[in-house]
């Protein structure tokens, strides 16, 4: 099988998850700049053999794409012409980045320790993944 990689896109930095080649669980892979994104994911798909990519989906509470809804949309069309072969799954996000930072504090990691931005967009991606395979599995 191949892996299923995870984006929690953001106008600054991206947290990117992949899972094992199972695809049982998912793990933080890295954060990196959103301009070095597409230069990453080529290299990357090089790599590893990838079976689809899922990105997080922002909504508001009530369910209605929240403002940087706009930026994910333009990259997803940007991702869809550079690699067609690659299926890409939007999910919902609500919540990840604060199930992130609520993860960090649960580990036990200093308060300086919980201000790295990009440690928590990358946790937040791996939650976005964990929770997509849990809903394939049932």
């Amino acid at each position: 099988m191949a892996r299923i990689l995870a984006l929690d896109y953001g106008q600054k930095r991206t947290g990117i998850a992949v899972t094992d080649e199972m695809q049982i669980i998912a793990s933080g892979l890295t954060t990196v700049e959103t301009t070095q994104l597409f230069d990453f994911l080529t290299n990357y798909f090089i790599k590893e053999k990838v079976e689809k990519v899922i990105i997080g989906d922002p909504k508001q509470m009530n369910g209605t794409p929240s403002e940087s809804a706009i930026y994910i949309e333009k990259f997803c069309e940007d991702f869809r012409v550079k690699f067609p072969k690659f299926p890409l799954i939007k999910v919902d996000e609500r919540f990840t980045s604060k199930m992130a930072f609520q993860t960090m504090i649960d580990s036990g990691l200093k308060k300086k320790q919980r201000q790295n931005k990009g440690l928590i967009d990358e946790i937040a991606a791996t939650i976005l993944l964990q929770d997509f395979l849990n809903q394939k599995l049932f």
